[in-house]
């Protein structure tokens, strides 16, 4: 029988097992793992509130008095570009600071995970945010500001780097894209909660905006309450030396009264094939059989930056100032994108087990490189002609339908399934380190992004979004060449999706070679 997913020689012993791993437990979802998924996925809240807050509060009168003085000067100046009004290198230093220390805690995270487990790691993410939103709520200057994202930043990698795994590994086959997007759906709620307080924080004269980053131990109280509770995953158990609380683990999420035999046999061995090996995961990730997984490590992560989203949910603000809306109508348009995102993530909750990963990124990229060539044209036909510093009111809602337009294609498809996908792909032996490298990449190019949106945005003007859109066309071209279906396959037998595709099975049949001969 071909175990860890590698293909078996005969096509029908294939598609026995194929039929026995997705067998396991009929797909049933149980109380058990409804409310041990929401309670991980909750981690999103953390990361949702902080690509908010840093984005509100940076637009907010009382906080650039205190902090940045010299941007409010630039934005009163009559010949001021309208491109240009927020391009200040310490500014967006306080929103990127958090990404570099995100991505240095998540590779920490991926080691310290096999010693204590993701529970523990999740933990440790969530307390570590909640000393950030007290130190960023109490700041006196600039470097108590950024030491405080810094120390949100630590909490983020931790659990963005443990709970999308840990969803992976808890969740039936059948049902894991809908679980695992849970996660998504969390981090939108986040960010709408947020957007909701600046709302009315902003109207609170001198120290509104330390409310808005106060109140993030709020979303970081109920991670860490959350993750005392849930239990390990029952392959992280095995990883650790536990078998028996592994089985109880696994008997207590699939239901009392299912048989886990060959759901629990299968992960014994895939932990198994991964010890024959003495080599860490790192290490292994050079070897030619790990090559595709190597690929897309990189491509996903970089693809989801070059989205242009991140700025969007970031810099909102900072563009519906630059298309001419006051500070109230600013925090309000962000409200209404984070409740447009939040539906599309509901949306593809419901659909990506049905019509599957590759389907939605194809459709949500077309749809996306389409209202980034149109938000494009209109600024570049209606903003900073004639030295105007605005666009007429009518423009300006073009703007904002066409970015609720852009959000409800990424909410689909980019969104969720960036988290999705690499939680699954990769095989045991790899799956904490892969995980690591995928958050730190992301985050590391999120750091590089919000550093210098607004000074490309200065260059660039309304070709940024031509920029944007011409790097989605690549991706989903990607993505329709080299991207394997993956729903409703065991992680187990994940290997047998790259072993059946037209461009990767020969990456798969050499590391099968290769394992074949280590074991003589």
């Amino acid at each position: 029988m071909a175990r860890e997913g590698f293909p078996a020689a005969d096509g029908g012993e294939r598609e026995r097992e194929r039929d026995r791993v997705q067998g396991y437990g009929n797909g049933r979802v149980t109380i058990s793992v409804v409310v041990t998924c929401l309670m991980a996925a909750s981690c999103g809240l953390i990361f949702g509130y902080d690509i908010g807050v840093s984005g509100g509060v940076t637009q907010m009168q009382s906080f650039l008095e205190k902090f940045f003085p010299e941007v409010l000067r630039e934005m009163k100046g009559a010949n001021r570009d309208a491109y240009c009004k927020f391009d200040n290198q310490m500014l967006t230093a306080f929103t990127s600071s958090l990404y570099i220390a995100g991505m240095l805690s998540s590779l920490v995270a991926s080691r310290v995970t096999k010693r204590v487990g993701r529970q523990a790691v999740m933990l440790t993410g969530g307390v570590l945010f909640l000393a950030g939103s007290v130190f960023n709520a109490a700041a006196l200057n600039i470097t108590m500001l950024i030491l405080g994202r810094m120390l949100l930043g630590f909490g983020v990698g931790f659990t963005a780097q443990a709970a999308p795994l840990y969803l992976a590994e808890t969740a039936p086959a059948k049902w894991r894209g809908a679980f695992t997007t849970a996660y998504n759906f969390f981090l939108v709620l986040g960010t709408l909660a947020v957007t909701v307080t600046n709302y009315f924080t902003n109207r609170i004269p001198g120290w509104g905006w330390r409310v808005s980053l106060g109140l993030a131990g709020v979303p970081a109280s109920i991670v860490v309450l959350g993750a005392i509770f849930v239990p390990d995953t029952p392959s992280s158990l095995v990883m650790r030396g536990h078998p028996d609380r592994a089985r109880a683990s696994l008997q207590r999420i699939r239901g009392v009264d299912t048989d886990v035999s060959d759901e629990f046999k299968d992960i014994v061995v895939a932990v198994e094939e991964a010890r024959r090996n003495n080599e860490g995961a790192f290490e292994r990730l050079r070897g030619k059989g790990y090559r595709h997984y190597i690929v897309m490590m990189v491509a996903i992560p970089a693809f989801f930056e070059l989205t242009g989203m991140i700025v969007i949910s970031v810099f909102s603000p900072v563009l519906f100032r630059t298309v001419g809306f006051n500070s109230q109508k600013v925090v309000l348009g962000s409200v209404i994108l984070s409740l447009v995102n939040l539906s599309s993530v509901a949306v593809s909750t419901f659909v990506v087990d049905r019509a599957g990963r590759r389907f939605l990124f194809l459709v949500g990229g077309i749809a996306m490189m389409f209202c980034q060539v149109a938000v494009a044209w209109i600024l570049a036909e209606h903003l900073g002609r004639h030295h105007a510093t605005t666009m007429a009111r009518n423009y300006a809602y073009g703007v904002l339908a066409l970015t609720c337009a852009y959000t409800f294609s990424f909410g689909l498809s980019w969104g969720p399934l960036k988290w999705v996908v690499p939680s699954e792909i990769y095989p045991v032996e790899i799956r904490s380190a892969g995980q690591a490298m995928t958050i730190a990449i992301a985050l590391t190019l999120s750091f590089a992004q919000t550093q210098v949106f607004i000074t490309l945005l200065c260059s660039l003007k309304y070709a940024i979004f031509f920029f944007y859109a011409g790097w989605v066309l690549v991706m989903t071209i990607f993505m329709a060449a080299l991207l394997p279906e993956t729903k409703g396959v065991q992680l187990e037998a994940m290997r047998s999706v790259w072993a059946k595709h037209w461009y990767w099975r020969r990456f798969v049949r050499d590391a099968k070679q290769d394992s074949q001969v280590n074991c003589l």
